[in-house]
């Protein structure tokens, strides 16, 4: 299991926009619509085979009888850093052992084919820091590899939470990945970004 990208979450997309843009003084790219969750994005290549996602709610989407990704159905506030995503190379074998993380939902956006784990109220554990499960279609190129380079690097990603001692032992052995930190406080993501421009956050 490894690190695959990290999500914004926003009321509109322009919102996120707006605050990744200025945050990072970079230009986000065209990401596309999620018809299963009735969603939509926008994207950031990342160095290191990692991207940003900035996600909304799509407003041309219909009424969905099940809850969104996400918890985006109750999201409210500002846009911020409210999920980590990560890889395994078997869902089957990663929910065998992190049952938690939700159900298996099979996902497309045009050539990109993946299963995303999602728990049944839309709301993962530990305050939605436990991080979401994907597992990339074979064949599929990962949508990092898709996007311009952006000069950015993610140095680390702090994923803070009052149990977070329970959180990273709960992952481990499994999660190998340096970036990736654990610290005991409120539950909060806290992304820093070597850019171009020097270090930069988002929360």
């Amino acid at each position: 299991m490894k690190l695959d990208h990290i999500a914004i979450a926003c009321k509109t997309l322009e919102e996120g926009r707006a605050v990744v843009e200025e945050a990072l003084s970079v230009t986000l790219q065209p990401g596309g619509q999620h018809d299963h969750f009735g969603t939509h994005n926008l994207l950031l290549g990342l160095a290191n085979g990692l991207y940003l996602e900035v996600i909304a709610i799509d407003p041309e989407a219909a009424p969905l009888p099940y809850p969104r990704w996400f918890d985006l159905d109750r999201f409210e506030g500002a846009p911020r850093l409210t999920n980590w995503i990560c890889q395994v190379e078997s869902m089957t074998e990663a929910l065998s052992a992190l049952p938690e993380a939700g159900k298996p939902v099979a996902l497309t956006r045009g050539a990109l084919r993946w299963q995303m784990a999602v728990p049944g109220d839309g709301a993962l554990p530990y305050d939605a820091m436990f991080p979401a499960l994907i597992e990339w279609g074979a064949g599929v190129s990962h949508p990092s590899g898709l996007l311009s380079p952006s000069g950015c690097r993610l140095k680390r990603l702090v994923v803070s939470h009052p149990d977070a001692e329970a959180l990273a032992a709960r992952l481990r052995p499994d999660l190998r990945d340096p970036c990736v930190v654990f610290d005991t406080g409120p539950a909060a993501l806290r992304a820093e970004f070597e850019t171009p421009n020097g270090l930069r956050v988002l929360t």
